[in-house]
């Protein structure tokens, strides 16, 4: 199964990253939830940066803010993900030009639907 690296990832329900969590988990796929302190997040391993992550990442996910985003973006390129979504309240003009100048090429869209989950149910 493909692996998602969930930057931004949160032990709260109520929170998108959690939700994004949720989503990849139901639909199988491999789910690394990044997240600086929480251990696990719905029952998965959390790792407290991405660099942490052991293993093929096809997909990374951004949750977080757009000035958080951009200091993490170097990271993000070392680990060559396939695909990078930059969710709604994650982007800024300076993120994606600098994702581009990194050589990611960031896909604007909300992550959730893309597996064919709605936020709004989980």
């Amino acid at each position: 199964m493909p692996s998602v690296a969930v930057v931004g990832a949160s032990a709260d329900r109520t929170k998108f990253g959690n939700k994004a969590v949720r989503a990849y988990l139901r639909k199988g796929w491999t789910v690394y939830p990044v997240h600086p302190k929480d251990a696990t997040i719905e029952g998965a391993r959390a790792y407290p940066s991405i660099g942490a992550v052991r293993g093929p990442i096809d997909r990374v996910l951004l949750y977080v803010p757009p000035q958080v985003g951009i200091a993490l973006l170097e990271a993000i390129a070392e680990a060559s993900p396939r695909e990078l979504f930059v969710n709604p309240g994650a982007e800024s003009e300076a993120l994606l030009e600098k994702a581009r100048s990194l050589g990611l090429e960031p896909i604007l869209a909300c992550a959730i639907t893309e597996v064919g989950e709605s936020p709004s149910a989980l």
